[in-house]
């Protein structure tokens, strides 16, 4: 198994990112027929089936990985002109993540199981939140 880590570009907050979800697969004309998240990118990972139901796209906003979605399948896609493109059809759930410093890359990159941040307990509240990024930014966590 492998994940995904992806810069949320444009976006400056985790509920930014949840308003996007009801949007993004009528942005690309992508209708899976079901209450899925859609994200486009220009290249297939290399290794899907390592990826397919099993790994999540871990989301960096605002240079920290703030959350996870996990991955249902990645869908082939392609335009009028031919180009081809990778959908990522994900499901609706994010998971809230230990906030974890992530400089700025292009496009996505793998990320290893033990080296993805760990989710946030359930009893984790707005408070906790804050410290953990404070705490993330400075490099202590």
């Amino acid at each position: 198994m492998i994940h995904m880590i992806k810069l949320s570009v444009g976006v400056s907050s985790f509920a930014e990112l949840e308003s996007y979800r009801n949007e993004r697969a009528h942005w690309w004309d992508a209708d899976y027929g079901e209450d899925v998240h859609v994200h486009r990118t220009r290249m297939m990972p290399k290794r899907a089936a390592e990826m397919e139901g099993l790994s999540s796209v871990y989301w960096v906003i605002g240079g920290q990985v703030v959350c996870r979605q996990p991955i249902l399948r990645l869908g082939k896609f392609s335009n009028a002109e031919g180009i081809n493109y990778c959908d990522i059809i994900m499901s609706r759930d994010m998971v809230r993540t230990v906030p974890y410093p992530k400089r700025p890359f292009q496009g996505w990159r793998y990320l290893r199981p033990e080296d993805a941040p760990p989710d946030l307990g359930a009893n984790e509240n707005a408070d906790s939140l804050a410290l953990a990024a404070d705490l993330a930014k400075l490099g202590l966590i």
